[in-house]
This record gives structure tokens, sequence and C-alpha cells, in this order.
């Protein structure tokens, strides 16, 4: 477990990287999903997966001025998040931090690519973020300096340019730390209704615009109980 910015989580405790996005949409949502197991599909999440499986079914490419990996997998100590990408390209690079890869020559810089489905600007930060959380499980793992990523947007078809500045690098950081305190706290935070949860898979199940009060603390199961009960005349 880790305790302070510099120390490393044991293997048996790093959470899901997929979170992050989780995290970044909503505090509950998470929740709801990795310490609830809860879990509703919709249209979005539907696309998404599409987005997730057209990015995976593809085989390795090797050219000599790009190299493709897909379901690369992903690991951060630091951050005590695991999982893997959808794609990281290898580009050759003359940079200090380029690495060398075997059975390449050259030297070559790692891109990693989210395929993503997004029509709001709330979705867009948290690919965002979770992209960047990519970028910085290769920098641990390659001991690298990864500049940039890309998201690709299935829908449109549209690639985005997308850089890691400390400031989206430590709220990586802060949400990883959330991510496992709540985790090891085993509560769900409180519903906050805004105009995202319309969008949202586990609406139904989340209950945002239940007028009952406060929501509190407490397991979507035992809330939904006590809401039945109040609600019976």
């Amino acid at each position: 477990m880790a305790t302070t910015p510099d120390s490393l989580y044991d293997e048996d405790d790093l959470l899901p990287l997929s979170g992050l996005a989780h995290m970044a949409f909503c505090e509950r949502r998470w929740a709801l999903v990795h310490v609830e197991q809860q879990w509703a599909e919709n249209r979005y999440t539907v696309e998404g997966e599409q987005g997730h499986e057209r990015a995976h079914s593809g085989i390795p490419e090797s050219r000599p001025d790009l190299l493709i990996r897909r379901t690369l997998p992903l690991r951060s100590l630091r951050l005590g998040l695991s999982g893997q990408s959808d794609v990281v390209e290898f580009h050759p690079s003359t940079q200090p931090n380029a690495i060398s890869l075997d059975g390449h020559a050259g030297r070559w810089q790692p891109v990693p690519v989210e395929f993503k489905r997004s029509r709001d600007k709330a979705g867009s930060i948290a690919y965002r973020l979770q992209l960047c959380a990519q970028a910085m499980c290769l920098e641990e793992m390659l001991s690298t300096s990864v500049i940039e990523g890309a998201i690709f947007d299935v829908s449109t078809r549209r690639r985005e340019a997308v850089i890691f500045p400390a400031a989206v690098r430590r709220e990586v950081e802060r949400l990883a730390a959330r991510m496992h305190s709540m985790r090891r706290g085993g509560k769900t935070p409180s519903a906050v209704p805004k105009p995202a949860c319309r969008k949202c898979s586990l609406m139904d199940t989340c209950l945002p615009g239940l007028k009952m009060g406060n929501p509190q603390t407490e397991p979507v199961a035992r809330y939904l109980q006590r809401a039945i009960k109040e609600h019976t005349i």
C-alpha cells in the first residue's frame, strides 16, 4: 500500500486503469462500479466498447517509420493502476528520451492512442486524464518520458494530439490516490445530479433524481430499499 507520493503500491493493490475515466467523470459512478460492482449498459457504453473492439481487432504493424502495438499491458506501481492500451505507436526519434526496442534498429518514442466516441466536454476531459495515466504507466515501465498521446474519435475519424502538462499529471495522481482511498473506505459518495447524469448508464441505479433527501454515503442496494420503504403507502 502506497502512503506517500514516492512510495509504491503492491501488485495485489493495483486498481483498473480504465476506472480513472469513471473517477474523473463522477466519483459516485466509480464507486458504484468498482466498490459495489454495479453495472449497466446504454447507448454510450456500447458505442465505447465498439470503439475499443475496433482498436483491439487489428494486428501489430511494423513499418520503417512506425510500429503499432495493440492491447499493450500497462502498469504503474506509483499510481497503483494496471490495464491495457488501445494502441501504442512507436515513432522513430533522435530525442534523448527515445528508447531502443528489441528487434528494431534505431530509437523510438512511444505515443499512446485512445479510441473513444465522445460528444461532450466532460467525457473529453475524462479521456484526456485516462490517456495521461497511460502515458505515465509507459514512462514508468520504459524509463522514458512520453511527450504526447492522441485521442482518435471513431465517430468522426478525427485524431487529436494531447499533451501532458504538469497540472494534468497532478490531477491524475490525485484521482488515482482518491480511487485507492475510496476503495479502502468502501463507501459510495452521495449523488450530485448534473446534466451529464442523463448520459450515464447507471442513472437508474444511482437514482440522482429521487427526491427523498440526501442519499448519504450508503450502498445503492440499501439506499433503494430505504427509498421503497419510505415511499410505500
